[in-house]
């Protein structure tokens, strides 16, 4: 089953089996819905830890890459079946760029991530809060942090503090600059690119933040969560771990 996702096969065969049990309207998707969306939502394997989270996001960029992604789970079979309930198994942090679309880059459908998205991955309450709540109420064991090449926020924040221009005068896009300018100011005068050096150490910057949260930081001790740093190519599609 190389071109179709096992998920949604099974969800086919929960929508054949009800009708098999008599629905008389089995070619309607509304006399199908009621008998799908009564089970579980099928998952292909069970996630049990972060590394198996881990690799399956791995898998699915791999095949993003080689240009042989499955059919994500995105039909209407699937909508219905995880409309009672979600099982994500990991949570991911990206920036807000529209050429780095996680689910597509992951090769993942509905209801397999929990997806943050904040301009070069900026941390504030609301954006931290959310992260917890994909890990505490979600459980998903796997947090990601993905960076991204030739990000605009960051080379944005280089200019304006190489421009001194004052934040407080840039509105809101003022605290982005000062919320990146950090992992700008750390990696000054280090050999390399200075863009790319400032995009992996604000994955870092913004690993070592999250692990000072106090929902966060009590799952990775016990076990129960796994935090890692990614970095995607533009030019390739990879997602490069940290």
């Amino acid at each position: 089953m190389s071109t179709t996702s096992r998920r949604r096969f099974l969800t086919a065969a929960l929508a054949a089996g009800a009708c098999g049990a008599g629905l008389s309207a089995c070619s309607d998707s509304t006399a199908v819905a009621p008998a799908v969306a009564s089970s579980n939502p099928p998952t292909a394997e069970p996630v049990l830890d972060g590394e198996q989270a881990l690799a399956r996001l791995v898998a699915g960029n791999a095949r993003f890459v080689a240009e042989r992604d499955e059919r994500l789970d995105e039909g209407v079979a699937r909508r219905v079946a995880v409309s009672q309930g979600q099982h994500p198994f990991a949570t991911v942090l990206g920036c807000v760029d529209s050429r780095v679309p996680i689910e597509l880059v992951f090769d993942q459908g509905l209801g397999d991530l929990v997806v943050v998205r904040s301009a070069g991955e900026a941390l504030d309450h609301s954006v931290t809060g959310s992260l917890e709540f994909g890990v505490a109420e979600l459980h998903t064991p796997l947090l990601v942090v993905l960076g991204h090449q030739r990000c605009g926020a960051l080379d944005a924040t280089i200019k304006a503090l190489d421009a001194h221009q004052r934040t407080s005068e840039a509105g809101q896009i003022g605290y982005l600059v000062e919320a990146l300018a950090p992992a700008v100011r750390e990696v000054a005068g280090k050999p390399g690119d200075r863009l790319t050096n400032a995009i992996h150490a604000n994955v870092d910057l913004t690993l070592a933040k999250l692990r000072q949260s106090t929902v966060i930081a009590p799952l990775e001790a016990a076990g129960k969560l796994k935090l890692v740093g990614a970095y995607y190519e533009l030019d390739t599609g990879r997602v490069v771990l940290s």
